[in-house]
């Protein structure tokens, strides 16, 4: 079902309504109150007015229909990568990138009982960085759409030998316990999430600060097909700080890539090498350019 737990929905209420009265100040996150996203929003923009949705595609969609004026939304784990299907999400959502945030991330089990405790309810990306630690002691990951929501769930159900993977501060907004902190198997976890909005940023504000350009290409199906691409950056002296490939399509012949780079159209040289990569490639699409808020290398 796509709706919160009820332990979750007085919270979700409260705040659905003081975004609709400002919904410039508004910023959609997907999960539940005490998500990580929710944090990671109110880090960035601590004025705004956070505005949960159920699922990362009811945020950019809040963003799109003028209920939200940005979303926050992750889209990579230092441990556990992509977060999974953002590369299809992005691109259709017609929005704009306009900052990047980094946040650390740590989790804590809790519940409501003591355990032992048969499973942990989480979002995937939160059981894929805790994998070892939920392993070690023998409790099955169960995928939940968040991990505050997961948290919300478990408060719900009454049920004393299940748990759940979420920030410390969903233990607090749903009364359950926290039976350890830090669960996450690393503890440099950090997720970078990206902010979305109707409109690219003006590149006149962006003069004279380091910035990251984000877009999408798709190769032809020829031998040596990536390599000429990348040479358009090489050739041109531009710096790529990402690259991941997924595929369009059932028949595996349509190979996209999610790329950044450092700097931004109206530099001569981003602009000669995306020029020759439109050239090299079926297609290209800019998703934007925004400040560099980590020097990646």
């Amino acid at each position: 079902m796509r709706q919160f737990a009820k332990p979750a929905l007085a919270i979700v209420d409260s705040m659905r309504t003081a975004a609709a009265a400002e919904p410039a100040r508004a910023i959609a996150f997907g999960g539940a109150p005490g998500s990580n996203s929710h944090q990671a929003a109110m880090q960035f923009a601590p004025d705004a007015l956070p505005l949960p949705c159920f699922s990362f595609e009811d945020a950019l969609d809040a963003v799109e229909t003028g209920a939200a004026g940005c979303a926050m939304i992750p889209i990579e784990n230092s441990q556990h990568g992509r977060v999974a299907d953002i590369h299809f999400l992005l691109p259709e959502s017609g929005l704009a990138i306009v900052a990047e945030h980094f946040m650390p991330i740590t989790h804590a089990l809790m519940a409501l009982g003591e355990g032992p405790f048969e499973a942990a309810y989480s979002h995937p990306q939160a059981l894929g960085q805790s994998r070892h630690y939920l392993h070690q002691r023998g409790i099955t990951g169960m995928s939940y759409a968040d991990t505050a929501g997961a948290a919300a769930f478990v408060a719900e159900s009454g049920k004393f030998d299940i748990a759940a993977l979420a920030p410390p501060l969903a233990a607090d907004l749903y009364g359950l316990k926290i039976i350890e902190s830090a669960v996450e198997d690393a503890h440099d976890n950090t997720t970078r999430f990206v902010v979305l909005a109707k409109d690219p940023l003006d590149p006149h504000s962006l003069a004279g600060t380091p910035t990251i350009t984000t877009f999408i290409f798709e190769v032809k199906n020829i031998p040596a097909a990536l390599y000429k691409a990348l040479g358009c950056f090489a050739t041109n002296g531009v710096n790529m700080t990402k690259l991941e490939s997924y595929q369009k399509g059932a028949s595996f012949a349509a190979t996209m890539f999610f790329a950044d780079i450092e700097g931004m159209p109206g530099d001569p040289r981003v602009d000669a090498a995306l020029d020759e990569l439109a050239f090299q490639t079926n297609s290209v699409r800019l998703l934007g350019s925004y400040p560099q808020v980590r020097k990646r290398g």
